[in-house]
């Protein structure tokens, strides 16, 4: 494991050396990112088709593969990413006190970022971007399936820092594709990485918990909730559902679990239902609902309210009220997203004050959990903490900040 304590080593003096770059230079380095990356479309069309491939996990290939129009989603982040002003050194607040000592709060930039991800090349450019943007260098360790994919992405980076005399190691992409290197980099890496940013499955997940010495931003999974109120407007609430469970069903965003409220049962379930099967999805349904489909479809288990499917399959309970809706999202919620689908001010005010996850939503597809949906240009992903930062990381996420406090020859009494 030398060479990844060398990597961290990199990584550090690249930082002390980021410190003192321009941010017209920073800015100009994202502008070439996006001429590199305009250039060699092809290449990276032809090296992710080779991890399109070697792929045996099918579920994952919405978020591996990569298109032209894809492609162009990633120019279009990394643009808005360079639009936003410098986030470092920034005034957050400031006050004098009585003595005449002056403090203020001022951002910084947090240091050097481990992002342990999979199967998504586009977190490989909207990192790189985000993280130069605030002035914080990147250890990438990707998953095997994306490599070739995150690893042209990541030298194209590499180059546009170099030609902009940068240190090109401000982003460091590991090529070792061995499993011991995630262990290693949670437990032995905290003299040289800050934070930790994992986004992946249920196996990685397992090692953060299992290893991590290093302060960890992320969420662990994103099994997200909609409850249908008795109070709606049946095919708005249906054409939500519909987008938040089948538009992509391998993002943390999709729909996982719907809570439908009992009252309204027998006039809307079975249409709800049956147009999420016309969908595609796969649907398992607790006893009362399954009533009203002559027991036909297969029964939930205590384990499918706790499952993040990931793929074309939704369990479907009902619930008494919105007091029980919050109770299950307390209980088997994983702080993600979750949503309320209702037209009564109460019910939708009591749900999304009561839910303890880092995104709330009101009449809104679950799939707008996302950095770039919410104006942030890209996100290194979505925090599930309940300490800050919380929901999509985008680039003001990626600061911390220190007092500075200034007087005049004042000493405390």
């Amino acid at each position: 494991m030398k060479n990844i304590l060398k990597i961290g080593l990199k990584s550090k003096k690249a930082f002390e050396h980021l410190k003192k770059v321009d941010h017209k230079k920073i800015n100009k380095t994202l502008d070439e990112y996006i001429q590199l990356i305009s250039i060699n479309k092809k290449k990276i069309i032809r090296e992710n088709t080779k991890d399109v491939k070697n792929l045996k996990r099918q579920n994952v290939l919405d978020r591996l593969i990569l298109d032209e129009k894809k492609i162009e989603n990633i120019i279009n982040s990394i643009k808005e990413i360079k639009k936003f002003p410098n986030p470092i050194g920034k005034t957050l607040e400031s006050w004098t006190r009585k003595n005449k000592l002056n403090i203020k709060r001022v951002t910084t930039p947090i240091g050097v970022i481990g992002i342990i991800y999979e199967s998504r090349p586009n977190v490989t450019a909207d990192v790189a971007a985000l993280c130069l943007k605030s002035s914080n260098c990147a250890i990438l360790r990707g998953g095997s399936e994306a490599f070739y994919s995150n690893k042209i992405l990541s030298d194209l980076f590499r180059k546009s820092l170099k030609k902009n005399k940068i240190d090109e190691n401000c982003l460091q992409f590991i090529e070792n594709k061995s499993r011991k290197i995630v262990d290693f980099l949670l437990s032995k890496m905290s003299k040289y990485i800050d934070v930790i940013v994992p986004r992946g499955g249920k196996n990685l997940v397992a090692k953060v918990q299992k290893y991590s010495n290093v302060h960890v931003i992320g969420h662990l999974e994103g099994l997200c909730h909609i409850y249908l109120d008795k109070e709606n407007n049946l095919n708005d609430a249906i054409k939500i559902i519909l987008n938040a469970k089948m538009r992509r069903t391998s993002i943390c965003g999709a729909l996982e679990t719907l809570l439908i409220n009992e009252n309204i049962l027998k006039a809307k379930v079975i249409k709800v239902i049956n147009s999420l099967i016309e969908s595609g999805c796969e649907v398992v349904v607790d006893k009362k609902i399954n009533k009203f489909f002559n027991n036909k479809l297969k029964q939930a288990k205590e384990l499918d309210w706790r499952t993040e499917y990931l793929d074309k399959k939704l369990s479907v309970k009902s619930v008494k009220n919105v007091k029980e809706a919050v109770s299950h999202v307390l209980k088997y919620g994983t702080m993600h997203t979750d949503c309320i689908i209702s037209n009564n001010k109460k019910n939708t005010s009591f749900f999304l004050n009561n839910i303890n996850s880092s995104i709330a939503m009101h009449n809104v597809s679950t799939q707008f959990a996302d950095g770039g949906e919410f104006g942030f240009g890209g996100e290194i992903g979505i925090s599930t903490n309940k300490l800050p930062p919380r929901g999509p990381v985008g680039l003001n996420q990626l600061t911390s900040y220190k007092y500075i406090v200034k007087g005049k020859n004042v000493v405390r009494p």
